[in-house]
């Protein structure tokens, strides 16, 4: 696929209803998933799904934001926007992976967590500044790829990493163009204009320094080739894992805080 689509056209991309999202990737990419549900606080939230699977025979633990393919889907899982305890479920599973020092891999697809008044009434913001700090100093390798929309602090919160990959189309902002569009302009409806000059884009990113890598899609987005999207998502973890898994944690966790220390620094 060329390199040249604007970030508006690849949202139109990503958007698309047939996109593969994390549930359809899990079943291609992982063997003998097993779930697990509730953050031992208030509840299960469906806008993340989680648990322990394998991986060429390593145990690895799974955490995705979940979009759905219709709108019966898309409102079980609350459009993706996770809720506090959706963001707590998945710190649970990070610190029970530290444990048995299982590799975590995060896959991000989420226009933002949810801003309702419930979700702030239990804590959403701690909940996702909690994951942040949490995973800085996680004891255990951590990847993250980002499969379609990355947007806001509602995808950081499964961000920190010691690797970030991107697909191809994939984007990845500290607002969603729609709320950047917003904010500047008062007008929801410019998203488009916003998306392509806020530099989103996979390639927008590694030239920023806060992507790693840029997992190829098939020509005309993941959803014309899901099966090829997968094995190219799996191509890169069984690399990535092993890369990692050997590292000591003293050396990894050095590494993952000069990751972030150094994002932002530019010349002009």
């Amino acid at each position: 696929m060329s390199t040249k689509l604007t970030a508006s056209e690849r949202l139109e991309i990503i958007r698309n209803k047939n996109r593969p999202t994390v549930t359809d990737y899990i079943p291609k990419i992982f063997e003998h998933f097993m779930e697990m549900h509730g953050d031992r606080l208030y509840g299960d939230d469906e806008a993340i799904v989680g648990g322990v699977a394998w991986l060429d025979g390593i145990p690895v633990t799974v955490i995705g934001q979940v979009k759905g393919h219709n709108l019966a889907e898309n409102k079980k899982s609350n459009f993706a926007m996770p809720h506090p305890e959706g963001y707590r479920k998945a710190l649970r599973l990070m610190k029970q992976a530290e444990k048995f020092h299982r590799p975590v891999i995060c896959f991000i697809d989420t226009p933002g967590a949810f801003c309702g008044v419930g979700a702030e009434e239990r804590g959403q913001g701690e909940a996702i500044a909690r994951n942040l700090a949490e995973l800085m100093n996680l004891k255990t390798p951590v990847v993250s790829i980002v499969l379609g929309e990355g947007g806001s602090g509602g995808a950081l919160a499964l961000g920190v990493c010691d690797e970030l990959a991107m697909l191809q189309n994939a984007v990845y902002s500290v607002i969603s163009p729609r709320g950047f569009a917003s904010i500047l302009w008062k007008d929801a409806s410019r998203e488009k204009e916003a998306a392509d000059i806020m530099k989103i884009t996979a390639e927008d990113l590694i030239d920023l320094g806060v992507a790693d890598t840029i997992i190829p899609e098939p020509a005309g987005g993941a959803h014309n080739n899901p099966d090829l999207a997968a094995a190219n998502i799996s191509k890169y973890l069984r690399t990535t894992i092993l890369k990692y898994i050997e590292k000591p944690i003293d050396n990894l966790l050095e590494n993952r805080y000069h990751k972030f220390r150094k994002i932002g620094e530019f010349t002009e």
